[in-house]
């Protein structure tokens, strides 16, 4: 006869664990806890910072390279670590999706629980009532088990009848708002990563009567997500046709208005007005207006009597009244009539202030209100070789200061003029502030995930509100015949008339301080015609044999 037993061979070899897949699936545990999740988020904030208080080559060019420009030593080695495109950089973008993966990690288990626990009946009453840390007891009460479940029902608690108990519970709400709030922060990430794969935005200054199409190259700076080509950019062609611009006597802005000539691909040329919190739609891409300014005309005659005219944006130094630095570059003058050549030493630039409303006595270095009350240009005149001829990449907007301190730009002299002046410099050229031309610094930019981030910013709210104000309890109710003589139904135990005793109690199942006021409100509105009987309330612990709170159920 064989025996067949369970017990394991002694002398069998033991399956080693893999430790592989135990290090993989403890440090899945990790990640997906909530303390890991909430530690990213913390270092998603912290990493933002950087972002916020550095010039980032997606919004500012210029910044960046000025910060280059004032911090030679640390700008490089704060550029190596991503710095100055901190929302792009790999340190940044692995915070960002451990964050995601954590997120979902800890939804999931939470998401099935709630959907298990939604469809779970409210559990049965304990035996003993009066271990619950709510009690009460209330006598001659003329209802039974179905009119208790109708009054709860009517105040939307979920309620199951056993026979002549009533088991009801309430506050679903909290933990259905939590995951709201944090299946909406996946939501808030996924739209931030829609936009940075398949948006695109640009900035330009656009002066008026000078057109600007949407192209690559025609913006001053340009981002375009990976999955984005400059063929996929829409079709469409700007004209600043006018400005308008209102202001406080404390020089804050109170109105801004562009005014544009639209043309679009099949579509007749249009005339469109918008505003800073208006923007213009143009299809899928919006265009914003960031702010404003004023670009000088200035008129030079060289030496041998040719004119040129150059309009300047200068570009606001900071400050509520506009006051604006910038360069007027000439260097295709004083070209000799005779030979048809060019002196690249002779070339001419002009660098200074336009204040829109210039003081009357000096000094003239700042502006007295944003708008053009008495404008004036306070220039120095440099004659010499730009540096243009070069090659080297250099600002529009500043002077190249190495020709300066190298001796090839020489300064010839400075002058303050107002409207119509003319400045015969030392040459016999003439330099005229013919006037000003307004224009205004745009965005362009089209967000994919733009959307969804505003809908799941709703929905994190609401979700937000009903986790902090959602409370979750449960209340049970059992009816008995008050004294021996009265019947009961023999179906379902619940007294058929007379009046009855009513034991009730209640059990919080979050920390909710008001839960004994409701409580009470319940008992009264259910049995309001009984008498009260014996009544406790927070004094008792409700924890059963196993030692939890819940151990009476």
């Amino acid at each position: 006869m064989t025996i067949v037993t369970d017990r394991a061979d002694p002398e069998a070899p033991r399956r080693r664990p893999n430790r592989a897949l135990a290090l993989l699936r403890n440090s899945w545990r990790q990640l997906t806890s909530m303390r890991t999740a909430l530690i990213l988020l913390f270092l998603l904030a912290v990493a933002a910072i950087p972002g916020s208080v550095l010039p980032q080559r997606g919004v500012n060019l210029e910044k960046v390279n000025q910060y280059f420009v004032d911090h030679p030593e640390l700008a490089p080695r704060l550029d190596r670590i991503g710095a100055f495109e901190v929302f792009g950089s790999v340190w940044f973008s692995a915070i960002y999706l451990l964050l995601f993966a954590s997120l979902i990690g800890c939804i999931l288990p939470r998401l099935r629980d709630h959907v298990r626990a939604l469809r779970t009946r409210p559990p049965a009453a304990p035996k003993r009532l009066e271990r619950l840390p709510q009690h009460a007891v209330r006598t001659g009460v003329a209802t039974d088990a179905e009119a208790v479940a109708a009054e709860l029902r009517r105040r939307r608690w979920r309620v199951v009848v056993r026979g002549n108990e009533v088991s009801a519970e309430k506050g679903y709400l909290k933990e259905t708002g939590n995951l709201l709030f944090h299946t909406s922060l996946i939501a808030v990430l996924i739209g931030v990563a829609l936009g940075s794969w398949f948006g695109w935005h640009g900035n330009r200054l656009l002066v008026a009567d000078e057109d600007f199409c949407n192209t690559r190259q025609q913006y001053a700076e340009a981002k375009l997500g990976p999955q984005v080509d400059s063929a996929d950019l829409p079709p469409f062609c700007l004209t600043l046709k006018s400005f308008d611009a209102r202001f406080l006597e404390s020089a804050q802005p109170e109105f801004y208005r562009a005014t544009v000539d639209v043309e679009e691909a099949g579509r007749a040329t249009r005339t469109e007005s918008f505003s800073v919190n208006s923007p213009l739609r143009l299809g899928d891409a919006n265009v914003y207006l960031l702010g404003h300014g004023y670009a000088p005309v200035l008129r030079y005659t060289d030496r041998y009597g040719k004119t040129q005219t150059s309009t300047v944006p200068f570009l606001t130094s900071g400050d509520a009244t506009l006051t604006s630095e910038g360069l007027a570059a000439f260097p295709d003058v004083n070209v000799d009539p005779r030979t048809g050549k060019r002196d690249s030493n002779l070339q001419v630039a002009f660098e200074g202030l336009y204040l829109p409303t210039a003081p009357q006595q000096a000094p003239f270095t700042r502006s007295q209100f944003p708008t053009e009350r008495n404008p004036a240009v306070v220039l120095v005149a440099y004659r010499g070789n730009l540096g243009m001829d070069a090659g080297i990449p250099g600002s529009v907007y500043q002077l190249d200061q190495r020709q300066v301190t190298n001796g090839k730009l020489k300064q010839v002299g400075d002058k303050k003029l107002a409207f119509g002046e003319k400045w015969t410099l030392d040459d016999g050229s003439v330099l005229e502030f013919v006037g000003t031309k307004p224009y205004i610094t745009l965005s362009v930019r089209y967000d994919p995930g733009s959307t969804l981030l505003l809908g799941s910013s709703a929905v994190l709210l609401v979700g937000l509100m009903s986790s902090l104000f959602g409370k979750r309890r449960r209340v049970w109710f059992r009816v008995t015949p008050a004294g021996s003589g009265e019947a009961a139904d023999p179906a379902d135990g619940s007294p058929t008339g007379g009046s009855s005793l009513m034991e009730t109690g209640g059990l919080p199942r979050t920390d909710y301080p008001g839960f004994a006021d409701e409580f009470a409100q319940l008992v009264a509105a259910v049995g309001g015609d009984g008498e009260p009987g014996e009544r406790t309330g927070g004094g008792r612990d409700a924890r059963g044999p196993a030692g939890t709170r819940e151990g009476a159920e």
